[in-house]
């Protein structure tokens, strides 16, 4: 080996316990609680409501919930809604790269989607971080805990979409509520950038920076260091919600359910000074924890809906965005292997598999059990309630009501396009051709998704184009003009 690389090599083992450091950054809560995010907004009682999950990895997925996004609208708008049915989401979550589109959609609304692929997705967002695999330096601080801290990513995030945005001004302009996934590495949990949680660290959410959120979602072990948050426990006077309560103590609650009050607890009570928060991929890469957990603490059977919202409601879509790759598993051809990198990525994408695949099943069922005691709650109305809540009698029934759960992924693609797709790496930054792909991907594989379909039916929408064509095809696509059933 070259002396030169030997001295540096050396000099990287000595500075292998200087990784990246990030301080904490949220504040202690002065007094009271954090302000609830609003319940779907109340003002907002229509027939319609749309939930959207976008998974991790990384820039590819950023584009491919873009690519959902996109389609979502051009299949529903008209010249009265522009923005179609993307102006009936009501809930938008998302972890890792699925965080940034979640967040950006979130804090902008519909009308930001047209430009984000120029704003975002086709820079490099890696420009702050250090990568190189041959730099002594970034390997031994990552082995250490971390290469990179929040100000690389967490500083392109906020230079380049959030522009000093915190979860204060997100509750202020938006009326999409919002929840950005990372993961408790202590507790094993996943990590709700959410009131109640804050609640509990007697910190204070609305100041709270949406870059810095985004930054833990996607804080890959060993290429970030941890997100640092510190609980100021007993500085608020904190009391401990009663839903929270019968979690720890309730035999019937769900295992989920239990370790989610177990982390508050732990974040309250003293038991955990500094919280250290990476990638939210690691328990949940769909970002479907939040709905079944505030489902399975509602008090009421239509929350988080209010009583209107209740009764109004007839269709509502639930969407999951899976930006997964199958692996390169060559290595179950030979007698010798997985070992070294290989071996640790492998066991890293069997938990994180198998943690979203089960909370997905988890929020389906959660979501099945919504819309039952939705029925029940309705039809157990009197008519002088429904006629106070509705306006009108006219057109009730209590059993009008239909949920739509689906999610869109590379599965039922073209052959080719689905390997080639298998091929785009999970980093943050990509060749243009791959981010139009990925947003391609995205956007026919809403188009051919059977819940997708059976929503925009059930809803009143009727296509009448064919498939869009892929960008840079040569292929000019037409425009879906929805026909609103009387």
């Amino acid at each position: 080996m070259h002396l030169g690389r030997v001295a540096a090599l050396a000099l990287a083992i000595m500075l292998s316990g200087c990784a990246a450091l990030n301080k904490p950054l949220n504040l202690a809560l002065s007094g009271g609680r954090n302000t609830p995010f609003p319940a779907t907004h109340a003002a907002d009682a229509g027939e319609l409501y749309v939930g959207l999950a976008f998974s991790g990895g990384g820039m590819r997925a950023s584009a491919f919930a873009h690519g959902v996004l996109e389609e979502l609208r051009a299949l529903s708008r008209s010249e009265a809604a522009p923005f179609g049915m993307l102006s009936e989401v009501r809930l938008v979550t998302g972890v890792s790269g699925g965080s940034v589109t979640a967040a950006h959609f979130g804090l902008y609304g519909p009308g930001a989607v047209e430009g984000y692929r120029e704003t975002y997705l086709i820079t490099d967002a890696e420009r702050y971080m250090a990568n190189s695999p041959v730099n002594p330096l970034a390997i031994a601080r990552g082995i250490s805990g971390g290469a990179n801290g929040r100000e690389t990513f967490g500083r392109y995030l906020d230079e380049a979409l959030f522009h000093g945005a915190t979860f204060g001004d997100l509750a202020r302009r938006s009326k999409i509520t919002t929840w950005i996934n990372a993961t408790d590495i202590a507790n094993k949990v996943t990590f709700l950038f959410s009131p109640e949680t804050f609640d509990a660290l007697c910190s204070d959410l609305d100041s709270f920076p949406i870059s810095d959120a985004v930054a833990a979602s996607a804080a890959f072990p060993l290429v970030f260091s941890p997100i640092v948050l510190e609980a100021h426990a007993g500085k608020c006077g904190y009391a401990e919600p009663g839903w929270l309560t019968a979690a720890r103590h309730n035999p019937e609650a769900t295992a989920a359910m239990i370790a989610h009050a177990e982390a508050l607890e732990s974040y309250a009570g003293g038991a955990v000074k500094f919280l250290k928060l990476l990638d939210g991929g690691i328990t949940d890469n769909f970002g479907t924890t939040g709905l079944a957990v505030a489902r399975a603490r509602a008090e009421m059977p239509y929350a988080p809906l209010t009583p209107a919202q209740a009764v109004t409601l007839k269709r509502a879509l639930l969407l999951v965005a899976d930006a997964g790759v199958r692996r390169d598993l060559a290595w179950t051809q030979r007698l010798r292997g997985p070992g070294g990198v290989q071996l640790a990525t492998s066991i890293a994408n069997a938990s994180m598999g198998a943690a979203s695949r089960t909370g997905y099943d988890a929020m389906r069922l959660q979501v099945a059990n919504w819309e039952r005691d939705l029925v029940d709650y309705r039809c157990g109305l009197g008519r002088a309630e429904v006629r106070r809540l509705r306006g009108s009698l006219a057109g009730w029934d209590c059993r009008d009501i239909k949920f739509f759960v689906g999610q869109v992924s590379f599965r039922g693609l073209p052959d080719a396009m689905r390997e080639t797709l298998d091929a785009i790496p999970t980093r943050l930054r990509l060749a243009t051709e791959e981010v139009d792909l990925a947003i391609a991907a995205g956007r026919l594989s809403t188009r051919q998704n059977a819940q997708v379909q059976g929503f925009l039916r059930a809803a009143g929408y009727v296509e009448t184009a064919p498939l869009l064509a892929q960008r840079g095809s040569g292929t000019s696509p037409r425009r879906i003009s929805p026909i609103r059933r009387e």
